[in-house]
């Protein structure tokens, strides 16, 4: 049976539930790693994902900002949180699932910072703290190797906040010098990836040159019309189960629901136990 695996920055998990049971009703995923939830943990929507067969949830959100969160059909036998840079934020967590294979999947869920709007580390805090972000991910991946679990079998997925190839964005040229697609940016992520070899499957199964986006802003109001989307959500696996991936999805119709997120889903399939 296919783990299927769903990802997804919902921009406040209690105002989108109604989308994500949507997700729920039309996709079933298995597994559901959901980013800036906005939420403190004792006000997440448990009880309308519990309904839904969700019983497993690792949660660390905070008012008004941020927040990941894990809600899964799958048993953990571990969970954690990391935090990044000493700032208190809720941006990353992770679980271990039980599939029946030999080892459990060791599933990250990051949401990095976004960067703000001037790319100079300088003069942009903001942005200085995203640069640093990926630095301590690079650093925590090289020298925690086995507790991340890439040796074996481990997916990480998230709001990364970088498009990071040239057909990640609608347009290579007008965005070279636009928070998240940066050249600064998309080394420092490049670098986090090739740290322990994480696959990106998500370009495995749609390679360049296809366009391929999972945000379009607000403020274009005919989002599809435009276009100018990024790819800014991921799905990367360890080298040694990235073969099991057998299918990508990116729920573009999301962004046509009701008060949508910014994002949409993007749904990755396993074969599992591998």
């Amino acid at each position: 049976m296919p783990l299927t695996i769903a990802s997804w920055n919902i921009n406040s998990v209690r105002l989108r539930i109604d989308l994500v049971e949507r997700l729920i009703d039309e996709r079933n995923p298995d597994v559901i790693c959901l980013q800036e939830t906005k939420c403190p943990d004792a006000y997440f929507p448990s009880g309308a994902l519990r309904k839904r067969g969700y019983e497993h949830m690792a949660i660390s959100g905070q008012k008004g900002y941020h927040g990941v969160a894990i809600v899964s059909r799958v048993p953990f036998t571990a969970q954690s949180t990391r935090g990044f840079c000493d700032m208190g934020d809720c941006r990353h967590i992770s679980v271990d699932l039980d599939d029946g294979g030999p080892t459990p999947i060791r599933l990250h869920n990051f949401y990095i910072p976004a960067g703000g709007d001037e790319p100079d580390p300088d003069a942009n805090p903001k942005f200085r703290h995203k640069l640093d972000f990926l630095e301590e991910m690079v650093g925590w991946f090289r020298d925690a190797s086995d507790e991340i679990g890439h040796k074996e079998r481990a997916i990480l997925v998230g709001d990364l906040n970088i498009a990071p190839l040239e057909d990640d964005v609608w347009s290579h040229k007008q965005l070279l010098k636009v928070v998240s697609h940066t050249p600064v940016e998309t080394e420092g992520l490049t670098r986090v990836q090739n740290e322990i070899g994480w696959v990106d499957v998500v370009r495995r199964h749609v390679p360049p040159p296809e366009k391929l986006f999972t945000w379009w802003s607000y403020r274009n109001k005919d989002w599809r019309k435009s276009n100018r989307g990024r790819r800014l959500d991921h799905v990367w696996a360890s080298p040694s189960l990235a073969p099991a991936c057998t299918r990508i999805e990116v729920l573009q119709e999301a962004r046509d629901w009701p008060r949508p997120s910014d994002h949409v889903p993007v749904i990755a399939s396993f074969a599992t136990p591998v």
